[in-house]
């Protein structure tokens, strides 16, 4: 089964070679910037997906994430995400650890549930294969033989950001996500992936893929909306 993307009807599939597969179905890259992103995915240690939401940042970086664990590439996958809505402070609120952090995470759950189905997911879960947790729980780890994803990083402060780029370990794929424009961060506080980026720019390992409005593949409107905002703003 093939499944694209994006539903956009202007937006012609890209060569095949850029197709993601897995066992329980393939996508294709529906815009430039998606193509080299997957591209940097699969060849880089290291990979920053930066740009608006719906752009494929998250969605094609957790199927490049279960086409290499299928291929046998790495051990288990890791995503994370700060909780900055819950100020961290995880518990206070209601449930387990995974009933408070689960609502944050529910986009990487809905990916993983797409490429693998959610029965597999969560006997994964179980094993250790798959492990989804916030950002606070990275603290004091190395992650070895692992795909390793940051999603919604411009919510991380400065020294989040470094205490999560040193777990990487040997044989491991980090993925960092997220959209600079749209931090939560408290004011005067410094975004970890906007400094991250400036600073790590030239490292020949780490790729930096840069999303635009126009790469947007939810409903063809967003896209016109979102640009609507741009050139309001650009006027000001």
């Amino acid at each position: 089964m093939t499944f694209d993307v994006a539903a956009l009807p202007s937006s012609p599939a890209l060569d095949d070679k850029n197709a993601i597969q897995t066992k329980k179905r393939s996508l294709v890259p529906r815009t430039k910037n998606q193509a080299t992103y997957v591209e940097a995915l699969r060849k880089k240690e290291m990979v920053y997906g930066i740009g608006p939401a719906g752009t494929g940042k998250t969605y094609l970086a957790v199927a490049v994430g279960v086409e290499m664990y299928e291929k046998g590439l790495i051990e288990r996958m890791v995503f994370c995400r700060p909780a900055v809505e819950a100020g961290e402070k995880l518990g206070f609120l209601p449930g387990d650890m995974r009933e408070k952090i689960d609502p944050y995470l529910r986009p990487i759950y809905d990916a993983l549930y797409d490429f693998m189905g959610g029965e597999r997911v969560e006997k994964m879960l179980e094993r250790g294969e798959i492990e989804i947790a916030p950002l606070a729980f990275m603290r004091g780890r190395t992650l070895s033989h692992a795909w390793v994803m940051l999603d919604e990083a411009q919510n991380t402060t400065s020294a989040q950001m470094k205490m999560f780029l040193s777990r990487m370990g040997e044989n491991s794929r980090m993925v960092i996500t997220g959209d600079p424009s749209q931090t939560d961060l408290i004011d005067g506080q410094t975004s970890g992936l906007h400094e991250s980026m400036n600073i790590l720019r030239d490292i020949e390992e780490i790729a930096f893929v840069e999303f635009t409005n126009a790469d947007v593949v939810r409903h063809k409107l967003v896209g016109k909306i979102l640009h609507a905002y741009d050139s309001k703003n650009a006027k000001k």
